[in-house]
């Protein structure tokens, strides 16, 4: 009798657990926000932010004088130069659901920083500039969230200004990214002539007034578009184009199909001004309706699914100095299953060893509080003394891992110099710092009589990054001297392999921290020529070098199942 009874509670308690589980994870919402610089991302981000009760003023990009600073963009180098360096992690709750906000970095030359937090959501913002449409920056952007398999909402912003026809914006979405757009509203006139938005499923206009703070007026309902409450409300020539873009797009435009928007087939448009604050409360909750829950990802061990009862992660990102008064380091955890409890112990596989995971904090662009609890979909952040680093896994029960972050080829190099050698140890341990948070890669010169570091990254602005927060975070004085080279190539031999290796007269041999030898080539045809006359050694680009886990043909990734 007593057995059975335990065993019925036993029984009941795991559904309350799975009850508790599936309620968790149902209202969260994980998502990043991607763009082309300037097409206001990050001033989408702070009336997101806004709406959602997060913050009581939105920032400027650039503030004046008495303005705030954007609270995404809370680095030094952020604010002076106005664009978005690092992603950052931001948390709220809106309408009984919790959002995970995850900004990222516009600019091309920050693009592995974004990579590596596209990984770590479950669907996408696109900001597109209704004058400008579909730019370089957001075109790779949607590559990397279509190889994901992400949802992506579209967001065409700032019809306070003179904008591209919406008919033109859309036929341009769908054929230069090659995915179906749905309007879900439809702007009535542009720049000067912007009098608000209509409501396609809903058959409402949404009103647009030019006001400092102001928030949206109440929409108005109408009965169709012959409605005279809409003719009197409306100018004259904005009111004959609108009747004749709803007629168009009820016999061309494609209709909303959420199981196409799941599976990246679709995206939802909605027009509006984030500066003004116009669109963006509707945005919120339509991200809210149509935003899928944390979904299920594959790991070496098979499905993890957002509800299982065990507890998994994994790093994604890791920021050092977010606390200008403490040389502190936080590692960015984004959880996939179970709940996540302070001070649990977990396997980390690459340690070898089991960790416990003390002094979680919930994140807030550099601001934290610590977090008893969360489930998967969250992100959180680690104090991080050495043990964690990006694509580190942990978990409750038997080890496991998801794939691999790759890292980007380099197509820019220079060589950082330090200009006050009595800081030598300040130099040395900002440098670690910075290629431990993949700001950097980081190579030394083997035959070369200088030793000074040789920077590579994807973009000249990441060496801009390092000389500032060098300077910001370590008192420490640095220049870089951009070098020549175009290209490079890891090798992988040993020592009888290269001992007849021939390398062009103007190549540079270096080794990464791992100690594998990088070939630096001034030209593609330099390369070429290394690679033809040296058939026995193994060239591979970054991303290919490093252990796999994956077991010999087969492969696992982070996108949703």
């Amino acid at each position: 009798m007593v057995e059975a009874v335990e065993a019925q509670n036993t029984a009941q308690r795991a559904g309350q657990i799975q009850e508790l589980f599936h309620k968790e994870v149902a209202r969260r919402r994980t998502f990043a926000i991607i763009s082309h610089p300037d097409a206001g991302k990050t001033t989408l981000t702070e009336k997101l932010l806004l709406y959602g009760g997060a913050i009581d003023q939105a920032g400027a990009v650039r503030a004046r004088k008495h303005q705030r600073q954007a609270v995404s963009d809370w680095m030094a180098l952020e604010q002076e130069r106005g664009i978005s360096i690092t992603s950052t992690v931001l948390q709220f709750e809106y309408q009984g659901h919790l959002f995970n906000l995850l900004d990222t970095p516009g600019h091309q030359d920050f693009s592995e920083d974004t990579y590596r937090t596209l990984l770590a959501v479950d669907s996408a913002i696109m900001v597109l500039d209704g004058a400008r449409g579909i730019e370089p920056q957001t075109r790779k952007l949607f590559a990397v969230c279509r190889k994901q398999n992400l949802p992506i909402l579209t967001f065409i912003n700032k019809l306070d200004l003179p904008a591209r026809d919406p008919l033109e914006l859309l036929d341009e979405i769908e054929q230069e990214l090659s995915i179906r757009a749905a309007p879900m509203n439809w702007p009535i006139g542009d720049g000067s002539d912007f009098q608000g938005v209509y409501d396609l499923p809903g058959r409402q206009v949404l009103r647009f007034e030019r006001t400092a703070h102001g928030k949206d007026r109440a929409p108005v309902a109408v009965t169709d578009l012959d409605d005279p409450v809409l003719e009197a409300m409306i100018r004259p020539r904005a009111y004959a184009r609108l009747r004749d873009d709803v007629e168009l797009l009820a016999g061309a435009g494609a209709e909303f199909d959420r199981a196409a928007f799941l599976a990246g087939e679709l995206t939802p448009v909605y027009f509006g001004s984030a500066a003004n604050n116009f669109g963006v409360e509707p945005f919120l909750t339509a991200l809210r309706e149509l935003a899928p829950s944390p979904g299920v990802r594959q790991s070496n061990q098979g499905e993890v699914a957002p509800t299982d009862e065990q507890f998994t992660g994994y790093v994604f990102k890791i920021q050092a100095n977010m606390d200008p008064k403490h040389r502190d380091c936080m590692a960015f955890l984004r959880i996939c299953s179970g709940r996540f409890i302070k001070d649990m112990a977990v396997n980390h596989p690459r340690l070898g060893r089991t960790v416990r995971m003390s002094r979680p904090h919930r994140l807030f662009a550099r601001e934290r509080e610590t977090v008893e609890e969360a489930f998967a979909g969250d992100v959180i952040g680690l104090s991080n003394p050495g043990i964690f680093t990006i694509g580190d896994t942990v978990s409750s029960g038997d080890p496991l891992h998801f794939a691999p972050i790759p890292r980007f080829q380099p197509e820019q190099f220079a060589r950082l110099r330090n200009l006050n050698m009595a800081k030598y140890k300040q130099f040395n341990k900002g440098l670690e710092q910075l290629l431990q948070e993949a700001v950097i890669q980081v190579l030394y010169p083997i035959d070369s009589a200088r030793r000074e570091p040789i920077l590579a990254a994807v973009g000249t602005l990441q060496f801009d990054v390092v000389v500032a927060r060098l300077a910001a975070e370590y008192n420490v004085e640095a220049t870089v001297e951009p070098l020549p080279y175009s290209g490079a190539r890891w090798v992988l031999a040993d020592d009888e392999q290269l001992k007849d290796a021939v390398w062009p007269a103007q190549s540079l041999r270096t080794r990464d921290p791992q100690g594998h030898l990088v070939v630096l080539f001034n030209s593609p045809w330099e390369m070429n020529y290394c690679l033809e006359k040296n058939p026995q050694l193994d060239f591979r680009e970054a991303s290919d070098v490093g252990v796999s886990w994956a077991a010999p043909g087969k492969e696992f990734s982070n996108r949703r199942a």
